[in-house]
């Protein structure tokens, strides 16, 4: 969407097909019989996604958003609370050097570890010289974080009870098998800009809040959705001087079958979905075969309704009244248990997630994912309704009143060492088709500002490719033109 946004500003005509009954791919939701807003994950939006602000700006969802204290705040098992506050009267970076120093969330030890970690690393580079320290994070792409961390002199303790659910927060992988160029971009981020470690949420689901306000602002322009329709065949040609384009694709909606036609063509597709669409024969193409190297992350997002208010752990009478919602607002981290980080929607998007008469909506992203697959709904229900209350022990006698579990088999693809040189660019070798996605290259990580900015890199490149593009359309109208001529000959002559 972020690509037609930004061709329909340039006066194309776009068509948008997609195979699910709902928009938004990994960001998607929708609503099920009941009424309740089932999501594809847990989205939170960090205070350097320039590109995303500058999307939801143009489409007028700008004020969807909700600030959040400026704090990190680790939950531990038993109740009690670590932060990395980054509130403090002077920004960046000595708001992040103070919240550093003065965590509860490390001991004293741990955090001076952290601290020589830290000052080692192109965080400090990025202060004098952004570009240069990014060009040396991207050189870390090869080496785990933990790997690079503990070289510098961090501990394994930080990496345990601070550094792997961040790690599982943003690449649903822990320290160990996360590549240090996915973390070291966030830290340098961090550093050099004060709100970028500022956390929003949405008011409520996304498909009211965010991909709703992208498809009024694309059908508002003429751009026209198409769900339900699945590509089940890329048709291309290859021309006697060895140029490959595609002539157009073969849709399928239920029994219905067509082949659209354009000038260009984009696949916005995840890992799995591109490794699905792609014709076998152009992973000659180095580009093409590197995807293959790729693969997804299983993740499981759980969510609970409960007849009271998990997380307010200061009033017991508080969290059993239903009258006012109450407990903390905020994105929520955990060391200890299988959901790395989560957050009470009805206190963080309260829009669609509060309900009157209803208490707190817990929705935990489990990570890592794999264990859980194969497990029932039902148990996984229970196993995490009980490491819900190992960390709020006050929830204890609080009851769950609906739940739901959606399961991706591979949602991000996966930020391992030296995966990131297989990432493929926008611009592929056939001439008309294009890649978006973010997994795609871009500087920033796999995630919601990711893929914004590879759609507007899309954009650019088919913008670029316009004359080249064009001369391609009248060659494509003459050959069809002269196989329509021979189809009718051979017609007439039988």
């Amino acid at each position: 969407m972020s690509t037609a946004v930004e061709l329909l500003d340039q006066g194309h005509e776009v068509d948008l097909y997609e195979s699910r009954p709902f928009i938004g791919g990994k960001v998607g939701s929708f609503v099920d019989r009941q009424g309740n807003h089932i999501e594809m994950g847990l989205h939170v939006f960090f205070g350097c996604y320039s590109n995303l602000f500058r999307l939801m700006k143009k489409v007028g969802a700008d004020n969807n958003l909700l600030v959040k204290e400026h704090t990190h705040t680790f939950v531990n098992k038993g109740g009690s609370i670590g932060e990395l506050d980054f509130r403090f009267p002077v920004g960046a970076p000595l708001h992040g050097i103070q919240a550093f120093l003065r965590t509860n969330q490390l001991k004293v030890y741990d955090k001076a570890r952290n601290a020589v970690a830290l000052a080692l690393s192109p965080v400090v580079r990025a202060l004098v010289d952004p570009d240069g320290a990014l060009q040396q994070v991207r050189d870390l792409d090869d080496v785990s974080f933990s790997d690079w961390f503990m070289s510098k002199g961090g501990t394994r303790e930080s990496i345990t009870r601070m550094w792997d659910p961040v790690a599982y927060a943003l690449g649903f992988i822990d320290c160990d098998n996360i590549s240090a160029r996915c973390m070291l971009t966030i830290f340098t981020l961090f550093a050099t800009k004060t709100e970028a470690s500022l956390l929003r949420m949405l008011k409520g689901s996304p498909d009211v809040y965010l991909s709703g306000p992208i498809k009024k602002y694309i059908t508002d322009r003429g751009g026209r959705f198409h769900l339900r329709w699945g590509c089940r065949e890329v048709l291309y040609e290859k021309s006697p001087d060895g140029e490959t384009y595609v002539k157009g694709l073969l849709l399928s909606k239920a029994t219905s079958r067509e082949i659209i036609k354009a000038d260009a063509y984009v696949a916005a597709c995840d890992v799995p979905g591109i490794k699905r669409l792609l014709p076998s024969e152009w992973r000659e193409w180095e580009m093409f075969d590197n995807i293959y190297k790729l693969d997804g992350v299983p993740v499981v997002t759980v969510q609970l309704r409960y007849n009271g208010w998990v997380t307010e752990l200061q009033d017991l009478e508080k969290s059993r009244q239903l009258e006012k919602a109450v407990g903390l607002d905020n994105l929520l981290y955990t060391a200890d248990a299988d959901f790395s980080c989560f957050s009470d929607l009805a206190l963080s998007s309260p829009a669609d997630y509060y309900i009157e008469g209803q208490g707190s909506l817990i929705q935990a992203v489990l990570t890592p994912g794999d264990p859980y697959m194969p497990l029932p709904n039902e148990e996984i229900i229970s196993k995490v309704q009980k490491q819900v209350v190992e960390l709020f022990p006050s929830a204890r006698g609080l009851e769950v009143t609906w739940s739901s579990v959606v399961k991706i088999g591979q949602s991000l693809y996966r930020e391992a060492p030296g995966n990131d040189p297989f990432r493929p660019d926008q611009k592929t070798p056939v001439k008309n088709f294009f890649l978006s996605g973010s997994y795609t290259k871009q500087d920033y990580i796999d995630s919601m500002e990711g893929a914004t900015l590879s759609g507007r890199r899309t954009a650019a490149y088919i913008c670029g490719a316009g004359e080249e593009l064009l001369a391609l359309r009248k060659k494509l109208v003459i050959d069809d033109s002269e196989k329509a001529l021979g189809n009718v000959q051979v017609l007439q002559t039988s």
